[in-house]
């Protein structure tokens, strides 16, 4: 037979669509085409799977060779497909049976020798291929990855000969095995000592999935307080552990299979730009918020990140996901995360410290406060003031502070509250759900009105302090959200009130 079809699967961001690989011989003088917008190195599989084809002992057929990608129209990039192309060679000129191939999806890239190389964004592709009914055939550096999904049937050859010894039935190809996680072992919160507030905010966000901003002078344990966010949040499913992993799988950086099931937590350099982290390039990669999805991204010197950086964030804190567009790519990716920020109180950083040691005047601080726009302060629910702690409070032999498994304990129950109630955490209701579940009593909203006029507050700060205070009411496991919990909701929203002066440092 002189045509034969060869499933495989390209990366398009996190997506992993599938490419038909339809390699036909015809009569001619000898040559081999590839269409279906290849790029340079799709182009270059020519000469990569000649040299693997001879190398393999097989015959490369001298026939007039073409090679469509489809669907035409998505554009192929690296090696990827090498060995689709190799075996559809080989089932076209008849040394290998065309049947053999159906059901199965191949990825791999290959070297002179016909060895198969490892190529990026496999499990995407292992998801889709599940979804499918079809198994997979990997290199054996992708079988660990690939094996984490559970749904296909995954195998692993180290070179063409094996693969086409395999699917003459004359081999048995290895079953991937997935590499063994590594147990989860998140600082501990009992570290932290003193800051009260801070450590009822902190469980507050955990327990509603709230996003938090932590202020106050050098060295009072904002960036300790954000490091223990993962310890008391729920442990992911595996949707959303396979989630995570398939984004940093397509990565630049690669997955980590020790601890994929672990959420993320990412800090990225005040330096770093608006693409680093939304995402990008040529090539359009996972960023930084995306890397964070279902787990923490932490900014810490808020105030010194550019203005550009920080207005990028506005979007995926509401959607939960960041459209990349290019000339030719446009990719959606994920940003599911929880923000946790950091700043100091002004320029000093010192500013409403009982020692008085800040120097600053109100206009600089209120410079240095205008960095941070209006619109993404609203979209952070709780704004928490870290003090700095008396050196008596510091003593190592002093009490340690409540430890992460208590508080985590407290955190599931409230969780476990919500989602029976509405199947998401508090803070990702939509409209009619804050209307349905964070319904206050006409005492309580002449209240909440009176403060969003005094602190002169947007529709989206009044739906936030609602959201708040329906989880401080989980935590009191309190079916209705009472005044003492719509008071202290209130009390998180004080850097917008008088922002810029003294008085709210």
């Amino acid at each position: 037979m002189s045509l034969a079809i060869v499933h495989s699967r390209a990366r398009v961001g996190v997506r992993a669509p599938e490419v038909r690989v339809e390699v036909h011989l015809a009569g001619g003088l000898p040559a081999m085409s590839i269409v279906g917008l290849p790029e340079a190195a799709v182009r270059e599989a020519k000469d990569r799977v000649r040299a693997a084809i001879q190398c393999a002992q097989f015959e490369f057929p001298a026939r007039r060779i073409t090679i469509n990608l489809a669907p035409a129209d998505l554009p192929k990039d690296g090696g990827r497909f090498d060995l689709a192309i190799a075996l559809g060679i080989l089932a076209a000129s008849g040394q290998l049976p065309c049947e053999a191939l159906d059901g199965w999806e191949f990825l791999g890239e290959l070297a002179l020798t016909g060895e198969i190389r490892a190529v990026d964004g496999v499990l995407a592709a292992a998801l889709a291929a599940g979804s499918c009914q079809r198994r997979l055939l990997v290199s054996p550096g992708n079988g660990a990855e690939a094996a984490l999904a559970t749904s296909v049937e995954v195998r692993t050859a180290r070179t063409l000969l094996e693969v086409c010894a395999a699917l003459e039935a004359r081999k048995t190809l290895p079953l991937a095995q997935a590499q063994p996680g590594v147990a989860a072992t998140p600082p501990d919160l009992a570290d932290v000592r003193g800051q009260t507030q801070a450590r009822r905010a902190l469980e507050i966000a955990a327990a509603g999935n709230h996003h938090l901003l932590l202020v106050g002078p050098p060295g009072s344990g904002k960036t300790l307080l954000a490091s223990r966010l993962c310890g008391i949040l729920p442990e992911p499913s595996e949707a959303e552990a396979l989630e995570t992993a398939s984004i940093a799988s397509a990565s630049s950086r690669g997955l980590d299979l020790a601890r994929w099931r672990q959420r993320p937590f990412r800090n990225p350099h005040h330096t770093a730009s608006a693409v680093a982290l939304v995402g990008g390039g040529a090539d359009p990669r996972p960023g930084e918020i995306s890397l964070a999805h279902h787990g923490v991204l932490f900014l810490d010197e808020l105030p010194e990140w550019s203005r550009h950086a920080l207005e990028v964030l506005r979007e995926p804190l509401e959607s939960g996901s960041v459209s990349i567009s290019r000339a030719a790519r446009h990719c959606d990716f994920p940003a599911r995360f929880q923000l946790v920020a950091a700043m100091n109180p002004c320029p000093c950083g010192w500013a409403g410290d009982p020692s008085g040691r800040c120097l600053c005047n109100d206009e600089a601080i209120r410079r240095y406060r205008a960095r941070i726009s209006g619109p993404l302060l609203e979209r952070i629910d709780l704004h928490v003031e870290v003090p700095r702690l008396p050196p008596t409070q510091l003593r190592t032999d002093g009490p340690c502070g409540e430890p992460s498994a208590q508080v985590r304990s407290r955190v599931l129950a409230a969780r476990t509250r919500q989602l029976a109630r509405s199947e998401r955490a508090n803070a990702q209701l939509d409209q009619a759900q804050t209307n349905t579940f964070c319904r206050l009593t006409t005492r309580d909203s002449a209240l909440l009105e009176r403060a969003v006029d005094a602190l002169q507050l947007s529709a989206r700060s009044l739906h936030r302090i609602l959201r708040v205070a329906r989880t401080i009411a989980d935590l009191a496991g309190s079916e209705a959200i009472d005044t003492p919990h719509l008071t202290e909701a209130i009390g998180y929203r004080k850097l917008e009130r008088g922002s810029g002066s003294r008085q709210a440092a």
